[in-house]
């Protein structure tokens, strides 16, 4: 009778080592996944930019100056490694096209030119989508970083190196959207 206690017992702690570490590497994987979905909206958005410049350069000849930021900006951001890396590079980012869009607003050609309409619905639409994709990601953040420190998930996830992972996050300044709407004058 004891030997099949210890036998229950024995196969109870397998179970539920089984089942903590594959809900360890389940959420490693939908980590790495979203950020796979943060990094194609990056590349949506860089892939935008270029358009977007060569638009507006074609109305704002002598606004040098904001177009490199823009294109250093962005250059920065696509060669980032790591989470903090991107977002430092995406708020650097984020402030470029700011200034790029104040320049188009000294425009009205442009404003009412409809690539640069275009360009500027799809930067809308990929912004929203960036936006999702980061609190899905943080979201998903949270909850691994939540289990790996909670006992016994954290006695498993010390066994095999699941360590915290990092936010995705903004500074102060770059918490408010692109600004992307340029009404009607």
């Amino acid at each position: 009778m004891e030997l099949i206690v210890a036998a229950g017992i024995i196969v109870f702690f397998v179970v539920v080592f089984v089942a903590i570490y594959n809900r360890l590497v389940n959420l490693r994987n939908r980590i790495d996944n979203a950020w796979s979905q943060i990094d194609v909206q990056l590349k949506r958005r860089y892939d935008l930019i270029p358009n977007l410049i060569e638009t507006v350069k074609g109305y704002a000849k002598h606004e040098k100056e904001t177009f490199e930021n823009v294109t250093n900006a962005r250059a920065q951001a696509v060669g980032a490694g790591s989470v903090g890396e991107q977002a430092g590079a995406e708020n650097m980012l984020t402030g470029a096209l700011r200034s790029l869009f104040a320049v188009a607003e000294n425009y009205p050609d442009l404003k009412a030119n409809q690539n640069f309409l275009m360009l500027q619905e799809e930067l809308s639409g990929t912004e929203s989508k960036i936006a999702f994709s980061r609190q899905f990601y943080n979201d998903t953040v949270m909850t691994f970083n939540t289990t790996i420190q909670t006992i016994p998930n954290n006695i498993i996830a010390g066994m095999f190196g699941f360590a915290e992972r990092d936010y995705f996050e903004i500074d102060e300044g770059s918490r408010a959207p692109v600004k992307v709407d340029f009404g009607s004058e």
